[in-house]
């Protein structure tokens, strides 16, 4: 079975930046598909950004536009999220998501996505 792993969760001050960064555990795991979704203290989960691998096509919730920015790794199926200018309301869980199967051009749904990581902290100061 496939994992994905995170890391680079933490702690920062608003304003700061953070990496996160993910990767199946599987080399010949093929997606097309990579993202991240989080769940904020007494919040539901919600589409963060993803890249499909196809044309590197990336595509962001409208809370982080202009802020975080998602790549790919240099190892394949690694996807990397940098987030700048962190803000309280960023505190969450992320998770990293992958999808195989492609329904549409941008894959904001859960159900979207096949493979969960075990989600990583992410704690943003005031």
């Amino acid at each position: 079975q496939v994992q994905l792993v995170e890391s680079g969760g933490g702690l920062v001050q608003a304003g700061g930046s953070l990496r996160l960064s993910c990767a199946a555990s599987e080399r010949t795991f093929s997606s097309t598909h990579m993202g991240w979704f989080r769940q904020g203290p007494g919040k539901e989960r919600e589409f963060v950004a993803a890249i499909r691998w196809s044309a590197r096509f990336t595509y962001y919730a409208d809370a982080v536009k202009g802020r975080f920015t998602i790549s790919g790794g240099n190892a394949k199926n690694t996807v990397l999220l940098q987030m700048n200018s962190l803000k309280p309301e960023d505190t969450a869980v992320y998770y990293c998501v992958a999808a195989t199967q492609e329904y549409r051009l941008r894959l904001g749904a859960e159900s979207d996505y096949a493979y969960w990581g075990q989600g990583t902290q992410v704690t943003v100061s005031s």
